[in-house]
C-alpha cells in the first residue's frame, strides 16, 4: 500500500497521460445517458396553488399539505380522469408543499404538458372539496349539506312568524299586542342562535379555500432531462475513471526505492545507469488488435511514475555503465562471466543491460586480461513463473531492473529462481529512464563537453 498524499499534481499526470481512455470513457458514459433517456421517456410537471384564507398555524399548513396528497384526494382524481393504474401509480407523481402567505402549491407530473396540467388543476379541486368537508365537522359528504339545511329551517320559521303575526288581531287589544310582542321575540331569539351558531362553527373562519386560477402549461421538461441524463453519466464515468486510477496507485505495491530493492533482492546496490525514455518505440510484441487498442488508449505505458529528468549526452551515461563495470571488477576481481537477470517485460532494464554488456565487452582499463571487465549474459527471466538457466562458467547473477516496476513477492520470486539454479545475486543494478538534452550547438569542441559530464552528468538515481 502507497503512503504517498494524492496531490494536485498526480490527477494532473492521469489527465496528461490517460486522457484518451478518458476521454473515451466520458463518451462511454454520455452512451449510457442517452440510452437511459430512451428508457424513460420525458415528462412534465405543472403546478396550481391553493389559497388557505384565515389565520393558520405552520403546522396546520403542514397537515393541509399532507391532506392535499392523501389517498382520498388521488383517488378520487384518479377516478376523474381514468388514470391508468388508479391511485396506486398516480401517488408517486404527485406532490404538495406549503409555502408563504396561506398557499398550498400542488404538482402533478405526467407524460404531456397537458395531462400534466389536467392532474394538478383536478388534483387542487378535488383538495378543496375535501378539506371543506373536513372543515364542516365530517368527511361524508352528506355532512356539508347540514348547515345549510338548517339555515333553510330557520328562514321558513321566520316566514311563519310573520304570517301568524299577520293573521292576529289587528286591533289594539291587549292580547293582539301581546301575540305580536312575543311573535318578534321569537324571531329575534332565531336570529341571535343562528349567528352564535356560525361562530360556533369551527369551519367558518377557514373555509372558503380558494384555487388560485389554471395551472399554467409547462414548457419545459421535468428533471432529469434528457441532457441532465447525458451530462451526468459522461460526468460519472469520468470521476469513476480517476477514482479508479487514485485507487490503484493507493494499492500500488511496487517498491521505488533502492533500499526496498536491495532487500527484497537480499544483495547490494552495484549502481544506477540511465536509459533514454522511448516509450514510442516499438516493441516486437506490439502486434494484433488488442495491442493496438492498448497503445490507443494509453493502457501500455504506466501513468504513476514520474516524468523522465533531463539527462546529459551519450558520454556522460556511458559513464555511469563504467563505473558499474569498474565496481563490479573491484568487488569480484575472480569473477570472469556473470549472468544478468532482466525481469521479464522490463524495456528499460532490458535496454540498460544489452548497454551494460556493450560496455563490457569494450574493455578501455589498462593492464593484463586479469584486470578486465567480467563477461555478461543477459537472460530475460519472466516474473509469473521466473526460471533461471543452471549455473555454467558464471560466478554469480547481476539482476538488472527499473525502480517503481515490481513488489516484493515478485523480487523475492528472481532472487529464489537464481538459488535453484546455483546462482548467487553478486549485485543489483538499477536503470531509470531520462529525457536527453537539447542538442548542442556544432561549433562547441568535443572535447570540452566531456570534462563537464563527468562533474554534472547527475542524473536519474544516485552518483556511483
Amino acid at each position: 500500500m502507497s503512503e504517498d498524499p494524492i496531490r494536485l499534481a498526480t490527477i494532473g499526470r492521469i489527465l496528461h497521460r490517460r486522457w484518451r481512455l478518458l476521454a473515451t470513457l466520458v463518451v462511454l458514459g454520455a452512451l449510457v445517458g442517452y440510452g437511459a433517456s430512451v428508457l424513460f421517456p420525458a415528462r412534465y410537471t405543472a403546478s396550481a396553488s391553493v389559497l388557505l384564507p384565515g389565520q393558520w398555524e405552520e403546522r396546520e399548513l403542514l397537515t393541509q399539505a399532507q391532506i392535499a396528497t392523501s389517498s382520498e384526494v388521488v383517488d378520487r382524481t384518479a377516478g376523474t380522469l381514468n388514470w391508468s393504474g388508479g391511485g396506486s401509480e398516480l401517488r408517486s407523481q404527485v406532490s404538495a408543499k406549503a409555502t408563504e402567505g396561506n398557499i398550498i402549491n400542488i404538482s402533478g407530473t405526467a407524460e404531456t404538458p397537458k395531462r400534466a396540467q389536467q392532474l394538478s388543476d383536478r388534483m387542487a379541486k378535488e383538495f378543496v372539496a375535501f378539506s371543506t368537508r373536513i372543515a364542516s365537522g365530517s368527511a361524508a359528504p352528506e355532512a356539508t349539506t347540514k348547515p345549510e339545511a338548517l339555515r333553510k329551517k330557520v328562514a321558513e320559521t321566520n316566514r311563519r312568524i310573520t304570517d301568524l303575526a299577520n293573521a292576529a288581531d289587528p286591533g289594539q287589544s291587549v292580547e293582539s299586542v301581546e301575540a305580536r310582542t312575543s311573535l318578534e321575540k321569537l324571531r329575534t331569539s332565531l336570529e341571535e342562535a343562528m349567528q352564535k351558531l356560525e361562530q360556533a362553527d369551527p369551519g367558518s373562519d377557514k373555509g372558503g379555500m380558494v384555487v388560485m386560477g389554471p395551472a399554467a402549461l409547462p414548457t419545459a421538461e421535468a428533471p432529469p432531462t434528457r441532457m441532465q441524463l447525458i451530462a451526468g453519466g459522461a460526468l460519472l464515468f469520468f470521476l469513476f475513471a480517476v477514482i479508479g486510477h487514485l485507487a490503484a496507485a493507493r494499492a500500488n505495491r511496487r517498491l521505488r526505492t533502492e533500499p526496498e530493492i536491495a532487500a527484497a533482492l537480499g544483495s547490494a546496490l552495484i549502481g544506477t545507469v540511465d536509459v533514454l525514455d522511448e516509450r514510442r518505440a516499438h516493441r516486437p510484441n506490439d502486434s494484433g488488435p488488442r495491442a493496438r487498442i492498448r497503445h490507443f488508449l494509453g493502457l501500455d505505458t504506466r501513468w504513476d511514475i514520474a516524468t523522465p529528468q533531463a539527462s546529459g549526452d551519450e558520454a556522460g551515461r556511458r559513464i555511469r555503465y563504467r563505473r558499474v563495470c569498474a565496481r563490479l571488477r573491484t568487488q569480484l576481481p575472480a569473477a570472469r562471466q556473470l549472468l544478468v537477470v532482466v525481469p521479464g517485460g522490463d524495456e528499460v532494464a532490458r535496454r540498460a543491460a544489452g548497454q551494460l554488456v556493450a560496455e563490457a565487452t569494450s574493455d578501455h582499463s589498462p593492464g593484463s586480461s586479469s584486470r578486465g571487465y567480467p563477461v555478461l549474459r543477459v537472460v530475460e527471466v519472466p516474473v509469473s513463473q521466473p526460471v533461471v538457466p543452471d549455473r555454467d562458467t558464471e560466478s554469480g547473477a547481476l539482476v538488472v531492473l527499473s525502480a517503481g516496476s515490481w513488489t516484493a513477492g515478485e523480487l523475492a520470486g528472481i532472487a529464489e529462481a537464481c538459488a535453484d539454479g546455483r546462482h548467487e545475486v553478486v549485485g543489483i543494478v538499477v536503470a531509470g529512464a531520462v529525457r536527453a538534452r537539447p542538442a548542442q550547438p556544432t561549433g562547441r569542441a568535443a572535447d570540452g563537453a566531456a570534462p563537464a559530464l563527468a562533474v554534472h552528468g547527475h542524473a536519474t538515481g544516485d552518483s556511483v
